[in-house]
């Protein structure tokens, strides 16, 4: 059956019939890279040069921070053709039926505090070349009624949901690249490849810290799409090649590169003939790149603020409220899709014009994500050892409101997940260094640079394959083929009982399993 992209998508997250998951890997990378492909991954572009890198610095730290980012996120594509759903849902295999609320509220804030980004830079951006062209006036009217038409806009295409979300998208990476491409030429009389940056060579005692945490920003943008990549892949048939929905996965990033260059090339521009905007204690990369611009490149520039943040805003509002509808059963998707949407409107005017949250949302961003890292790799690493098997049933009992199943573990809860995921997080949260922003206890050992992200990661991997080795799970959890590098236990599985669906004193077989 194939859904009309004008038709309302009801689905929730249960398990999408076999007969509607007709998108293709091909799919999945445009989602994805049209969610990046956008003005926020261009202001994360600018940061080496913030840092005081010079260009092919930036440009090293860009590459270094893409790939690691884009190898981490890749395995995540996994979880949602093998289990028709997504990755919240599907991290019940992992940290147990209820644990699996760690993904959701992850994956909730996330979006909300990238869909609050996506539509504040968009809309001044409008607002900027508005003024510039025809002179309409930088009020706080004039702002107020850019946030919420753009709003209002990304909210109508994700209550109409994927199907709709995917022309978006479509449309978004074949203009916007051409867009990007387009300012090549506009710029290019202006850039120069050599400029030199703050460091007189990398024996200065800040290059380092400096070249890491520029790399970690744009590791950063990878990771942030986590939680979500199974909102979208879940629509891939469970029989597509592994490799070609990790691939698409994987391009997908590193194809931003072109964005990433843009602003990493344009904020070297800035920081030459418009040195004002890269002020440390106040950058505003937007303000500069409209007063670098050209005229003729104006109208081009809006349409990338449109385009780009419309695709990002949409990839990150349909995630929040799928998850919210999981969490609070009691909501269909397109219910809880535009509660959390109005809410998130709400917040972003509460932002923009009384508190002033841009740096705390930034902030904010950053933490969320530093918390993200270690779930992804419990995913990863459950994925290996569990070669890939899952029961599609048993994920569902939560939402089902139920009680047992393969993945019931001790009350619900998989200690051995979870533990992984809340030490791993504190610990890296303690190592974060934001200066003027947040900077953890332990932010300083490493002479200024921020290795939050690299120590979750490093402890989770370690934490989480030894309590699998200490502590085995069931067998039952491992399908026909039993366990790849760790043991399992004999311990019995509660069969699943009660709810609102369902097989009722049994412990199911999978609908779907690799």
């Amino acid at each position: 059956m194939t859904t009309s992209i004008t038709e309302i998508e009801t689905y929730g997250v249960e398990r999408i019939p076999d007969a509607d998951r007709t998108a293709r890997p091909v799919d999945l990378f445009r989602l994805a890279f049209g969610g990046a492909n956008t003005f926020a991954t261009c202001v994360l572009g600018a940061f080496p040069i913030l840092f005081g890198l010079s260009f092919w610095q930036g440009v090293a730290a860009t590459l270094l921070g893409l790939v690691a980012g884009a190898l981490l996120l890749a395995p995540m594509a996994l979880f949602g053709p093998a289990n028709g759903t997504n990755n919240a849902v599907s991290s019940s295999a992992h940290l147990g039926v209820h644990g699996r609320v760690v993904g959701s509220f992850l994956s909730l804030l996330t979006a909300i505090a990238f869909f609050s980004i996506s539509v504040w830079s968009s809309g001044d951006a409008l607002v900027g070349g508005a003024h510039r062209l025809v002179d309409v006036p930088e009020s706080d009217l004039t702002y107020g009624i850019a946030y919420a038409l753009f709003a209002g806009l990304v909210l109508v295409v994700c209550v109409y949901g994927f199907r709709f979300m995917l022309l978006v998208n479509k449309i978004a990476v074949l203009a916007a690249s051409s867009l990007f491409a387009l300012g090549a030429f506009a710029f290019a009389g202006d850039f120069d490849p050599g400029y030199a940056g703050a460091f007189a060579s990398t024996a200065d005692p800040l290059f380092w810290p400096s070249f890491i945490g520029a790399a970690l920003i744009v590791l950063s943008n990878p990771v942030s799409f986590g939680a979500f990549l199974g909102d979208w892949s879940r629509y891939i048939p469970a029989g597509s090649p592994r490799r070609r929905v990790m691939g698409a996965a994987f391009l997908a990033q590193i194809a931003t590169l072109l964005p990433f260059l843009f602003g990493l090339a344009t904020a070297s521009i800035i920081a030459s003939k418009a040195t004002k905007y890269v002020d440390p204690a106040a950058p505003n990369y937007v303000g500069g790149l409209l007063a670098i611009s050209p005229g003729w490149y104006f109208l081009p520039l809006c349409l990338i603020a449109l385009i780009g943040g419309l695709s990002t805003g949409t990839t990150a509002l349909y995630g929040t409220g799928l998850d919210f509808s999981s969490v609070f059963t009691r909501f269909s998707r397109v219910q809880a899709t535009f509660f959390i949407g109005v809410l998130s409107i709400a917040f972003i005017f509460v932002g923009r014009f009384a508190l002033n949250l841009a740096q705390s949302i930034s902030t904010f961003a950053t933490l969320i994500i530093t918390c993200t890292a270690p779930w992804m790799i419990v995913m990863a690493l459950g994925y290996v050892t569990r070669r890939g098997w899952y029961d599609a049933e048993a994920l569902q009992v939560f939402n089902r409101r139920q009680r047992g199943g393969r993945y019931w573990f001790t009350h619900g809860w998989n200690w051995r997940g979870m533990s992984t995921w809340s030490v791993s997080a504190v610990v890296a949260l303690l190592f974060t260094n934001l200066p003027g922003q947040f900077v953890g206890p332990l932010g300083d050992l490493a002479n200024g640079a921020d290795i939050s992200l690299p120590v979750g990661l490093a402890l989770a991997t370690v934490l989480y394959l030894t309590l699998l080795a200490l502590f085995p799970e069931p067998r039952a959890v491992y399908g026909p083929d039993g366990p790849r590098f760790v043991r399992a236990s004999d311990t019995p599985v509660p069969p699943i009982t009660g709810g609102t669906g369902g097989t009722e004193g049994t412990v199911t077989e999978p609908a779907a399993a690799h």
